[in-house]
């Protein structure tokens, strides 16, 4: 039996590499990704609350902060990670929904989202 698991695990991994992309994504489709998932309305919908410096912004809201500064703001990325995960951590009266702990984004998404804003 044991022999069998082995080989069922191993086959498992075997497909999931052979169904892997060749190349991993690189920063610039990360960056389209995550504007992607910021503007769009059916996604993240990050524009509704968030104003950004980005010319394809059309009709942000102003009721989260502005995404400016965003390094000075967050030196540490995974600070900024944290926030989109759950803003109730820093904030507990937050209005932001927690994008990745209640899956409204994918971890992929929020990695993407982050290295979006963090030009701004």
């Amino acid at each position: 039996m044991r022999k069998l698991t082995t080989s069922m695990c191993a086959a498992g991994l075997l497909a999931l590499i052979a169904t892997a992309p060749a190349s991993a994504a690189t920063v610039d489709d990360v960056i389209a990704e995550g504007k992607a998932v910021y503007m769009g309305k059916s996604r993240g919908n990050c524009i509704s609350c968030h104003q950004i410096n980005d010319p394809d912004a059309n009709l942000p809201g102003n009721q989260g902060p502005p995404m400016v500064a965003m390094v000075q703001r967050f030196p540490d990325k995974r600070l900024l990670r944290a926030q989109i995960w759950d803003a109730s951590k820093t904030n507990p009266i937050t209005i932001m929904p927690p994008l990745g702990k209640h899956w409204i984004l994918s971890e992929e998404e929020i990695d993407a989202v982050v290295e979006y804003i963090y030009q701004f």
